[in-house]
């Protein structure tokens, strides 16, 4: 065997423990039984059994199970996507209840063919689990929306309490793995998100292993950072099957704390980072972090606005 061969090798920390106990075995049955899917399952998630096992967090995948984008790291289906389903907003409502959460997120495959990129669904979907659950918080993770502002709006207008947007990569591999999606298009509507609700925390993630460099992915934060996105998740890109882009290196555990010191020190307010790592990966500790450093930098605010208007 090659050097080279023996360097791509999954290295031992990539291991992943499987937990098939009764929770995670309900709760897949509870998804075939109202007809939901998951990007926990669809996207091949490595931390599927850990969350599901101990009903940490779920991501539900609304809008269909088909993808009209082909991006080269993605494991979710592409083709012509099936009719709206207006009674999913509802079943995803009524699992969330069952299940008990107290974050959900609430993705979807990309829907070019609809004018607002499904962005109705998903308002009603969070208005929908907010009636049913209204102690759980809500994070949305769309797509692009091609840039449109005007569906940006009718989601926002479902006020969830943490918008998330991927551009998955950095700024030079983002033709080469993302479809359609563009590096600058999703930092813009990462800062629009912040111009509609400044309150409400955003969020982006990427991928490591595609070919970047240290210094590219240190770039990626500071465009993060002037985009006003506040947290950052950092994992370990891993190719799904054999027609997806293939792995260019893996990077140890300490690589990924010293990207995590990096990004806490630049300034994010949460930084989840690790070979596993995921968008969702512990988003409910994600959310409670930002939120409540916005609830001081508001309170802040406040008590600088009382003290001018004593002077």
């Amino acid at each position: 065997m090659s050097k080279q061969d023996e360097y791509i090798r999954k290295p031992e920390w990539l291991k992943i423990k499987l937990n098939t106990n009764k929770s995670y075995t309900g709760l897949k049955k509870l998804m075939r039984e109202k007809s939901l899917n998951t990007v926990c399952e669809e996207a091949r998630c490595p931390n599927i059994h850990e969350c599901w096992s101990e009903r940490q967090t779920a991501t539900f995948m609304i809008l269909g199970d088909t993808c009209t984008r082909g991006c080269r790291f993605c494991a979710v289906k592409t083709g012509l996507p099936n009719e709206l389903d207006w009674g999913e907003p509802k079943r995803v409502a009524e699992s969330v209840k069952v299940m008990g959460l107290k974050h959900v997120v609430v993705t979807a495959v990309a829907r070019d063919d609809l004018n607002d990129g499904g962005a109705a669904v998903f308002a009603e979907t969070v208005r929908a689990i907010r009636t049913l659950n209204p102690g759980c918080t809500i994070e949305v993770l769309p797509s692009d929306m091609k840039g449109d502002y005007e569906s940006l709006h009718t989601l926002m207008d479902s006020e969830p309490d943490i918008f998330n947007h991927n551009i998955e990569t950095v700024r030079r591999l983002t033709k080469k793995v993302r479809a359609i999606a563009r590096y600058d298009r999703s930092l813009q509507l990462l800062k629009r998100v912040k111009e509609i609700a400044p309150n409400t925390p955003t969020k982006s993630s990427i991928m490591v292993g595609l070919g970047e460099t240290k210094e590219e992915i240190i770039e990626a934060m500071d465009d993060l950072l002037a985009h006003d996105v506040e947290i950052m998740t950092i994992g370990q890109y891993l190719q799904p099957t054999k027609k997806h882009l293939k792995v260019e290196r893996y990077y140890h555990p300490d690589e990924f704390d010293e990207l995590k010191k990096v990004a806490l020190k630049k300034g994010f307010k949460h930084c989840e980072a690790g070979p596993l790592v995921r968008s969702s990966y512990h988003a409910d500790e994600q959310v409670s972090n930002a939120s409540k450093q916005n609830r001081i930098k508001y309170m802040k605010g406040i008590e600088e606005q009382e003290e001018k208007q004593i002077f």
